[in-house]
């Protein structure tokens, strides 16, 4: 990811970061911060292409995802990974195909598994994609998140297997 791509994924992240529903930081990312919680791993972008020439428009960054081990050594067979999509495409299949696109690509990279930490219980979008996609509830984290209207509320935690997985 070039720096002037890694720093429209940080301002879109920013975004989620300061509504406050579905990512744990409660502060902006710095560009350091930035870097070693998104760019650690492996980070994919998403842009609009123009359809008629099947070419990027502009730099119309519309979604990314990111992918990386959750745990060190011996436990780093089992992936991790967060997901953005803009407000603007939400609800329209993207996050479904970023979602279905890094199975894929976490399979290919010898991951034999897939695991969320903390997906805010108020997230149902989210969770409702997330078990589409074959993830099932490990655990709850009772009073995980303070949202920002300070309720407190669950973090739920989803595994996928990918070995002998479709």
């Amino acid at each position: 990811m070039q720096a002037h791509e890694a720093e429209t994924v940080r301002a879109m992240l920013n975004q989620f970061v300061a509504e406050g529903l579905s990512y744990p930081q409660s502060e902006p990312l710095t560009v350091d911060a930035f870097a070693a919680y998104w760019l650690k791993g492996e980070a994919f972008i998403v842009r609009r292409l123009d359809a008629a020439s099947a070419l990027p428009s502009g730099d119309d960054i519309v979604g990314a995802f990111y992918l990386k081990p959750n745990f060190p050594g011996r436990c780093c067979h089992i992936a991790n990974a967060g997901f953005i999509v803009t407000p603007k495409l939400q609800g329209q299949g993207l996050g479904r195909w970023m979602g279905e696109t890094m199975l894929q690509l976490a399979r290919d990279r010898g991951y034999r598994a897939v695991m969320y930490n903390l997906v805010f219980a108020t997230n149902v979008a989210s969770l409702r994609l997330w078990e589409s996609l074959g993830f099932r509830e490990i655990g709850r984290i009772p009073d995980g998140v303070c949202l920002p209207d300070g309720r407190y509320v669950e973090a739920v935690m989803l595994h996928r297997s990918l070995v002998n997985a479709p």
